[in-house]
């Protein structure tokens, strides 16, 4: 069962803590600004707390929060090409804040607004009205938000969002996770990923066509660990500085031949285990890809520490749509219309394996 209590508050700024706790001491502290996973404490194999998630030692950082740490990323997570497309006939411009790309909502994005907390009996409940015009987007939406926190260790992440006008969604939750606790960086992490094929990427990371994993660096249907595979002469990995692709995961085909989106079965799609401490992270999701992200940009970002982040001291499993989905033959699936209603849920289990 979930306990939800307000922690702390901010002196200078607007901005609170809300901490999730389960009946067996873990704890997940989430701000209301951007929404944002703060902290996890969980324990390792010998009980030992530790904090498995990247963040900022003060929270008035997670205003700017240029790393996106931990934060709700819409009205679109990932990249859209040059910040264009066309909907119904008409063209869009958006926010371009990435090498000319847009990325993760640009200048109105959900990781730098406030949302409104509401008690929910199963944990907490953040809501945010993004209005029309927000980096370019039309429609007003109402986004939400459910954070839940089970005795499993399972933090559940429950996604709703409505418009009044047509726009392009694609939530996601930007958590940098490090299983040892920071105690090192995530090269002996061990990864597996239930996909066949992964979105290969041109010089500003923009998809250009589906590849095969098999008898490449992005393999993981086995467990691998990350560390040697960043070291593989793969262009990919060249052009990205690392691991920053999205993953085409298994999913059912929908029932008839109705256009738009089809909500896939919750089911597990990854797992993360680190043999130092017997961390194991486990992610289920209803998406259909998943972003794996190896901290290639984490190099001198102030930390809690008093010395910064490093290249590789954090991953981040994003379940998304498909970057630039919206320009694509499957871009009715990311279009959310009137009288619909956008529906997500990831669930990131942390457990620990002897």
């Amino acid at each position: 069962m979930t306990h939800f209590t307000i922690s702390s508050k901010s002196a200078e700024h607007d901005i609170n803590l809300y901490t999730l706790r389960n009946a067996n001491g873990m704890r997940v502290m989430i701000s209301d600004r951007g929404a944002a996973l703060v902290s996890w404490w969980a324990p390792d194999r010998y009980g030992r707390e530790a904090d498995i998630l990247l963040g900022y030692k003060d929270i008035e950082r997670y205003i700017a929060n240029p790393a996106h740490f931990g934060s709700i990323i819409g009205r679109w997570g990932n990249r859209i090409a040059d910040g264009r497309f066309t909907m119904d006939g008409l063209d869009y411009q958006v926010d371009c804040n990435n090498g000319g790309n847009h990325l993760h909502g640009g200048e109105s994005g959900f990781h730098l607004m406030p949302w409104q907390v509401q008690p929910d009996p199963e944990g907490v409940r953040m809501t945010l009205v993004s209005p029309d015009g927000a980096a370019g987007f039309p429609g007003n939406v109402m986004a939400s938000v459910l954070y839940r926190l089970d005795d499993e260790g399972q933090l559940w992440i429950d996604y709703t969002a409505t418009t009044d006008a047509p726009t392009p969604i694609n939530m996601t939750s930007h958590g940098y996770f490090n299983l040892n606790g920071g105690a090192d960086n995530i090269y002996d992490h061990i990864l597996c990923i239930d996909a066949d094929t992964y979105l290969q990427v041109d010089g500003k990371l923009i998809p250009e066509r589906a590849a095969e994993v098999a008898g490449s660096a992005f393999d993981f249907r086995q467990p691998a660990p990350i560390g040697p595979r960043l070291s593989w002469p793969d262009e990919q990995l060249g052009i990205a500085g690392g691991f920053d692709h999205c993953y085409c995961l298994r999913r059912e085909a929908p029932e008839g031949n109705e256009p738009g989106r089809h909500v896939q079965p919750l089911r597990k799609v990854a797992t993360v285990y680190d043999p130092g401490s017997g961390r194991q992270l486990t992610m289920s999701t209803t998406e259909i890809g998943l972003q794996f992200y190896s901290g290639n940009f984490l190099k001198d970002v102030p930390g809690r520490a008093t010395q910064p982040y490093g290249m590789h001291d954090g991953f981040c499993l994003e379940a998304q749509a498909y970057p630039d989905q919206v320009n694509t033959a499957e871009r009715e699936a990311v279009i959310l219309r009137p009288g619909q209603v956008y529906r997500q849920t990831t669930v990131y289990r942390i457990g620990v394996r002897e």
